[in-house]
């Protein structure tokens, strides 16, 4: 009675024979891959910095932000393992817009197949100049479509108790993250860890667009991402602490990342400047579970409202970051890492 109408979807076997991955991209997302096990593992002392637009609007202004991004990786690369956000569906608590793939032309069409063709493009236009890239999982169907081409993937903070993404966590190919409650508590986000890291079988879509079972070994890869709750921030040395003893007293990797944005900023986007400076403070202190940080950035600062004549490098969701104040606080970041090795602190960075 409530269907409108049915449209058939291109598969994701058509999408992806028209923008096909070469042999040398799979070499390198392998490697990508591989980098961000080691630093989760702490084979790799770097640290993963997860940085760019909180969503993706405009795919011209997105390769704009990634030559830069991956100019800022050159300089910084014996710190930090960079891996640009790239986020194409956006969680709604009530109505608004779902992101570029859903509808891609902001107007409420809902031309999918045309989003789905513009974010693998784009993605392979990014990881053709040499840069990683993230997104978060979702709509449980959207991976086939682009899951070969990422090497760090998130799980948001509405959707980490949800079985279906925890199955879906279980059977990809790069480690997850899921993020704590919107509340601020960690045990969804923990029991998610320890569902996602074991086998699982589920329905899902295969690449010909057919229904299929899905039997998974379990992702060893997943971690915690803290993300501040509704009524205070969670980055402190002690909740981190506490964070950590959770992981390791449930039998798990006690790898952690921190968002520096959403509740650890208080929805105030120019305080990720503060939850990055105390990250590294602990880093350099000792902390060594702490394996990477997120900041969301863009070409400007701020947001803007999806109305009349859009701002070039302006998010349309939550306010980020610019790029000058990105790069200022991350090159002073590997600074004081530098710093602190070189004053005698090589045992605990």
């Amino acid at each position: 009675m409530n269907v409108r109408a049915i449209d058939s979807l291109l598969t994701p076997d058509d999408i992806c024979r028209e923008y096909p991955v070469t042999s040398q991209m799979q070499e390198r997302i392998a490697s990508w891959r591989q980098s961000v096990r080691d630093i989760l593992t702490k084979k790799d002392r770097r640290l993963l910095a997860i940085v760019g637009p909180c969503s993706i609007h405009d795919t011209d202004a997105a390769l704009d932000y990634a030559r830069r991004l991956k100019g800022l990786s050159n300089e910084l690369s014996d710190r930090f393992f960079f891996i640009m956000r790239t986020y194409f569906e956006k969680p709604r608590t009530t109505v608004g817009w779902k992101g570029l793939i859903l509808d891609p032309d902001l107007d409420g069409s809902y031309d999918i197949d045309k989003g789905l063709r513009k974010a693998r493009r784009l993605l392979i236009d990014i990881v053709d100049m040499g840069l990683p890239v993230g997104c978060e999982l979702l709509d449980p169907i959207i991976p086939q479509y682009i899951d070969e081409l990422i090497s760090w993937a998130s799980i948001g903070a509405r959707t980490t108790e949800s079985q279906t993404h925890r199955n879906l966590a279980s059977g990809v190919s790069v480690p997850v993250g899921f993020k704590n409650s919107t509340s601020g508590d960690l045990t969804n986000a923990v029991n998610a860890i320890k569902s996602a890291s074991a086998p699982a079988s589920f329905i899902g879509m295969d690449k010909e667009g057919r229904s299929a079972i899905y039997r998974t070994r379990g992702n060893d890869m997943c971690h915690l991402i803290m993300r501040g709750g509704e009524r205070s921030p969670n980055y402190y040395e002690d909740e981190v602490e506490l964070a950590r003893r959770r992981l390791i007293d449930s039998g798990l990797n006690d790898a952690i990342i921190i968002d520096c944005s959403h509740g650890n900023s208080r929805k105030d986007f120019t305080r990720q400047k503060r939850v990055l400076r105390n990250v590294i403070d602990q880093v350099v202190w000792g902390d060594d579970s702490i394996r990477g940080f997120m900041l969301e950035s863009n070409i400007e600062e701020g947001s803007q409202p999806i109305s009349g004549q859009l701002k070039y490098g302006v998010s349309i969701t939550d306010a980020c970051i610019g790029w000058q104040e990105t790069e200022r606080i991350l090159t002073a970041s590997a600074r004081i890492l530098r710093e602190a090795e070189a004053g005698g602190k090589e045992d605990v960075l």
